[in-house]
């Protein structure tokens, strides 16, 4: 993963939750955009999924990305009948 794919997806307006992967096999949700910082080195950043459990994550060790889709009020889109 690069750090401008990175920058990219946490910096995009609005803001669209998504899930980095890590080479671990750990998954870390990034429900809001406070819960991600990159430093402007941009090797290593700063996930806090959970309260007070924060995960320092090494940028090449992301493996990919997946956007959740967009909530409004906490409640899932509504699907159009056809």
């Amino acid at each position: 993963m690069t750090i401008e794919t990175l920058r990219k997806v946490h910096e995009q307006r609005p803001f669209r939750p998504f899930t980095l992967h890590i080479t671990d096999g750990r998954q870390l949700p990034v429900p809001h955009q406070e819960c991600l910082w990159v430093p402007p080195s941009g090797r290593t950043i700063f996930v806090e999924s959970e309260p007070d459990a924060p995960d320092f994550v090494d940028v090449l060790m992301v493996t990919s990305i997946k956007l959740r889709s967009s909530r409004r009020n906490g409640h899932p889109p509504k699907r159009r009948s056809t």
